[in-house]
């Protein structure tokens, strides 16, 4: 399906005003150009959403410092086997 979009611009950026039918359910989406000159906007996917998410409370949230010691945080690599005993 093929439709029309307003284009706006403002200064040195521009908007397009999009049908309802192409609404996005997120609040940010990728661009690129295709090989053929074309602009593509794509969603971010679930995980993509959930990950800028993850990211986001990170940021907002306070560790004290001593949450974790710093030999809590050094742990050691284990040699054993996980499949053992299966």
């Amino acid at each position: 399906m093929e439709r029309k979009a307003k284009v706006i611009k403002k200064g040195r950026n521009q908007a397009v005003l999009l049908p309802d039918e192409f609404a996005f359910e997120t609040e940010s989406v990728y661009i690129q150009r295709d090989e053929e000159g074309n602009v593509v906007l794509r969603a971010m996917s679930e995980k993509e959403r959930h990950r800028e998410h993850f990211l986001r409370l990170l940021k907002q949230t306070h560790f004290p410092d001593s949450f974790l010691s710093k030999e809590e945080r050094n742990q050691s690599y284990t040699t054993r086997d996980p499949f053992e005993g299966l």
